[in-house]
């Protein structure tokens, strides 16, 4: 059998196994209810009905973060910054990186949305295609960071804290250590 087959017959599996795995999970779960003699369609609704709670809960929440975000892009803090830098980089000699100030809109709207980072990375792939040096970090930076203010807005909002603390400082410091390894992989690996 050659590579190719090799790597065929291993794709083949992997679809059937990705197909299966959700409804054998949700059958697993039905066995093992049924199996400890638990009121499952009870349980359910009751699930159900504290999920609608916690739902109504974040929702001013989720309103205060969502405007905080239009605000954000609407304002055109974007370029501002990014004509700041591209200043400040080509006098401290690192002109020739400038490329990688096109994907600062990303790297400062994952933090607060994952749909608006998800639309700006798809204009990165229109304007430069998919498969471009600033594409493929795009890509890297998605998957590097996290909705940070979301997060916290609905896992804090949900259980009532409304004091963050030191956490939205660790988050956005990893956020920061993300994109950073992101823009540097991107360099190493397709830059060129």
């Amino acid at each position: 059998m050659t590579f190719a087959e090799q790597m065929q017959a291993i794709t083949a599996f992997m679809e059937a196994v990705s197909q299966w795995a959700i409804p054998a999970l949700v059958l697993m779960i039905i066995l093992t209810a049924a199996y400890k003699r638990v009121p499952m369609y009870e349980s359910f609704v009751t699930g159900a009905k504290e999920g609608f709670g916690v739902a109504v809960m974040i929702i001013p929440y989720l309103v205060a973060i969502f405007f905080a975000i239009k605000v954000f892009i609407a304002s055109g803090m974007f370029d501002d910054i990014k004509y700041g830098l591209t200043i400040a980089m080509n006098s401290i000699g690192l002109g020739a990186y400038t490329e990688s100030l096109d994907l600062l809109p990303l790297a400062m709207t994952k933090p607060l949305t994952g749909s608006g980072a998800r639309g700006i990375m798809l204009e990165i792939f229109h304007l430069h295609g998919p498969d471009s040096f600033l594409g493929k970090t795009a890509s890297i930076m998605m998957g590097s960071s996290e909705t940070t203010f979301y997060i916290l807005t609905v896992y804090f909002g949900s259980v009532g804290v409304k004091k963050v603390r030191h956490t939205l400082i660790a988050c956005l410091c990893a956020d920061a250590a993300g994109m950073g390894t992101a823009v540097v992989l991107g360099y190493l690996m397709y830059h060129g």
